[in-house]
C-alpha cells in the first residue's frame, strides 16, 4: 500500500495560483530541474502533466541526468536550478565544502519490499548470512545501494569487510546475477519486479528493516543562492509537489507516469511496490542520512541537517 508523507494542509481545495504572496508574481517563473528516469519521480511528473505547477504560475523544464551525482553536478554548475538525487551525494558535497547545498523538498523513503538485496536460484547466496565475502552489485561505492546494504548486513551480524562490491548500472544487474558475474545485487523498484520476472530474482533481505526502516532515500536540492533569491518560486514548486504527492495515493494517477518516464510496461507498473512518497522535509528524520555517512566513515565529522533545509511552504 502506498503511504504518503508531508501533504501540505494549506492545499485543501483553495486556489493556490496566487498563493505565493503579494501579487503572486514569481521571481523566476520558469525553472530547470535535473531528473532521472525513476519511479521516485512519479509525483513530480504528475505535477507536470496534471498542471499543478502551471496552477502555481510555474513552468518546470525537465533536464535529463543519468545519475543523482550528475544531476547534482548540473545544479552546482548552474545548468539547472534544482536537482533530484539520492540524499547521500548532497550531504557528501556539503561536508566536503563543494557547494552551499540546500534541501528544498523530499521525494521518497524506503517502504517495505521496495528496495532489496536479491539473488537468483543458481547463486550460492541463500540467506543474508551468505553475503559475507561475496560479490554484490551496487550502483557505486558510498551510495545508498552500498551503504544501506552495509547497514542491513551489520544489523544481522554479517561481516562486510571482505565483500567484493561490484559497481554497475541498475539495468545491468539482473543479467549479471543470471550469468554468475555477481552473487547478489541491490535493486530498487522497478528493477526489483523486472528482475523477478526476467531472471527469477528473489529477495535475500528487505532494505527497509532494522536501522534502515523508512530510511530517507532521495529528494530535491538547490544552491543556497537560488533558495535565497527565489522564495516565492521555491514555495510554488513545493506546494505543487506536495499536492501531487497527496494525489499519488491513487495509483491510477501515477502508474501512467511510471510507464512513460521510468520506461516500464503497464503490467510491471501495476505489480511493483512503490516507495513512500513525500514532499515536506523533516530535519530529525533526514539526520539519519549524514549520521550513517559518519558511521561508515564516508564523511569525517558530524553534519547538522537543520541549517541545510530551505523554508517549507505551508
Amino acid at each position: 500500500m502506498l503511504a504518503t508523507l508531508g501533504a501540505c494542509g494549506a492545499l485543501g481545495g483553495e486556489d493556490t495560483s496566487k498563493a505565493s504572496g503579494g501579487d503572486g508574481a514569481l521571481e523566476k517563473p520558469k525553472i530547470k530541474v535535473a531528473l532521472l528516469p525513476v519511479v521516485d519521480l512519479a509525483p513530480l511528473r504528475l505535477a507536470q502533466e496534471g498542471g499543478y505547477f502551471k496552477a502555481e504560475g510555474l513552468e518546470v523544464e525537465a533536464v535529463d541526468a543519468p545519475s543523482g551525482q550528475q544531476s547534482m553536478t548540473k545544479m552546482i554548475g548552474g545548468e539547472v536550478d534544482i536537482a533530484f538525487s539520492t540524499y547521500m551525494p548532497f550531504f557528501v558535497a556539503k561536508a566536503k565544502g563543494a557547494a552551499d547545498i540546500r534541501l528544498v523538498a523530499d521525494s521518497v523513503s524506503a517502504s517495505p519490499k521496495s528496495n532489496a538485496v536479491v539473488t537468483v536460484p543458481t547463486s550460492s547466496v541463500k540467506t543474508i548470512n551468505d553475503l559475507a565475502g561475496k560479490k554484490i552489485a551496487i550502483t557505486d561505492k558510498n551510495t545508498a545501494s552500498h551503504l544501506l546494504t552495509v547497514s542491513v548486513m551489520k544489523d544481522h551480524g554479517v561481516d562486510t569487510s571482505k565483500v567484493q562490491w561490484v559497481p554497475m548500472q541498475l539495468p545491468n544487474i539482473a543479467a549479471a546475477l543470471s550469468s554468475g558475474q555477481v552473487d547478489a545485487g541491490y535493486l530498487p523498484e522497478p528493477f526489483l519486479t523486472q528482475a523477478s520476472k526476467v531472471v527469477g530474482a528473489t529477495p535475500v533481505v528487505d532494505i527497509a528493516t532494522g536501522a534502515t526502516t523508512d530510511f530517507p532515500l532521495a529528494g530535491f536540492g538547490a544552491l543556497g543562492s537560488f533558495v535565497d533569491k527565489n522564495p516565492k518560486t521555491l514555495a510554488a514548486f513545493q506546494r505543487a509537489l506536495a499536492k501531487a504527492v497527496r494525489d499519488s495515493a491513487d495509483r491510477s494517477k501515477i502508474e501512467p507516469m511510471i510507464v512513460k518516464y521510468a520506461k516500464v510496461d503497464a503490467e510491471t507498473a501495476s505489480l511493483l511496490t512503490l516507495p513512500t512518497f513525500g514532499a515536506t522535509l523533516d530535519a530529525r528524520r533526514l539526520q539519519r542520512v549524514p549520521d550513517l555517512l559518519l558511521q561508515t566513515n564516508v564523511i569525517a565529522a558530524k553534519l547538522d541537517v537543520a541549517p541545510m533545509l530551505a523554508p517549507q511552504a505551508g
